[in-house]
């Protein structure tokens, strides 16, 4: 009989997964389906630049995807039924059963976090958001960006450099880039000083109006344009399903990235709270791409008799860029805390280009799952 793998979500980690897993099972009697909401990889790390009014590289699925025997299915996942297998959509086929699933729906922008985002805020967490924020900087004269991580930082930096005379103002509910060291947070005000770009540390944002957003402290920022960056949030989907999930919704799996309560089903990527002593990796693609290629090769090894290998993760590094040509690389320990190394100015945004260009390279030729030594 017939082994259906079905991987949910295209971004990162489930098309790294997929293409593995094809690549591992070849010539056996397995069929890959990839499910995704449109026929699109989308480059999330650049968002910024689109919604800045870069041109990104066209990159449909249907080309990433040639010659590997994954069938794609574009539709939205609107259930999961883990008893009887079953995956529930809102286009053909509709239903699709699985054998195995690996569970890469990513995330998405926080709406709810204060009242007024939805109405009122631009988000970059999609390809769509970022284009209907381009057309918006396009006619605005001003642009508030709210979230002092890596989305805003990049946002609004992106923002400064490449529209003509905007106004660009970064408010976060603590400081700018709170991860990083001393040093490169120099840098980041150096680069915000250097665009023009006014900045508002510790103002937490309780509501966004029409007008803008309503501080904490009572003051009402006045702008015409409000991005939302400030969090994100994974699907309910795995909860809903009666999958074990933590507090965010984030499926809880195992060393080996199987789901705790559903062994059939591996989370990866954003959606998924990998155990790693006790903390969550780091939403970013830097553990996303990793991790879907360590599970294509554990789907494969569980297809196939073997025991799936312990997965272990450890960071390096923290890319930032700040326009085209100034970024901050903040190097790390394995935990993620920042040690006092950091790459700076042309340099770094050189070193962020040729990442985000070898990560579309590995998204073409996903090669195996080498696993971080300790």
């Amino acid at each position: 009989m017939t082994d259906h793998i079905v991987v949910l979500g295209a971004g990162y980690a489930g098309l790294g997964a997929a293409k593995r897993a094809a690549r591992r099972l070849r010539g056996a009697d397995v069929r890959v389906t990839l499910v995704n909401a449109t026929d699109r990889f989308v480059e999330r790390i650049r968002l910024h630049q689109l919604a800045a009014g870069q041109r990104l590289p066209d990159l449909p699925l249907a080309g990433l995807l040639a010659g590997t025997g994954i069938e794609l299915v574009v539709a939205r996942v609107i259930g999961i039924d883990p008893e009887a297998r079953t995956v529930r959509l809102d286009a053909a086929p509709y239903d699709l059963s699985y054998d195995v699933l690996v569970y890469a729906l990513g995330s998405a922008a926080e709406l709810d976090a204060v009242p007024g985002v939805r109405e009122h805020a631009y988000t970059l967490a999609t390809a769509d958001g970022a284009v209907r924020l381009r057309a918006r900087l396009a006619e605005t004269r001003e642009v508030t960006v709210i979230g002092g991580g890596l989305t805003g930082i990049e946002a609004a930096t992106e923002f400064a450099e490449t529209v003509p005379g905007l106004r660009v103002c970064l408010v976060s509910a603590g400081l700018i880039g709170e991860g990083l060291s001393a040093r490169a947070r120099r840098h980041l005000h150096r680069a915000f000083s250097r665009m023009g770009i006014a900045v508002r540390e510790h103002a937490p944002v309780v509501k966004i109006g029409p007008g803008g957003p309503l501080l904490e402290s009572g003051e009402e920022l006045r702008s015409e344009t409000v991005v939302w960056a400030a969090g994100f949030r994974v699907p309910d989907l795995a909860a809903a399903a009666g999958l074990a999930t933590d507090r965010h919704g984030r499926m809880l799996v195992d060393r080996s990235l199987r789901s705790v309560s559903h062994p059939e089903v591996f989370g990866i990527g954003d959606a998924a709270a990998a155990d790693r002593s006790g903390r969550p990796t780091r939403m970013a693609c830097q553990t996303g791409l990793p991790m879907g290629i360590y599970a294509g090769e554990a789907v494969a090894d569980l297809l196939t008799g073997r025991k799936p290998r312990r997965a272990r993760f450890r960071y390096v590094w923290q890319n930032i860029s700040l326009g085209r040509n100034d970024g901050v690389t903040q190097f790390t320990r394995k935990d993620d805390s920042p040690v006092d190394a950091v790459l700076t100015g042309p340099a770094s945004a050189a070193f962020k280009e040729t990442i985000s260009r070898g990560t579309v390279w590995a998204m073409r030729h996903p090669g195996p799952y080498r696993p971080f030594p300790r």
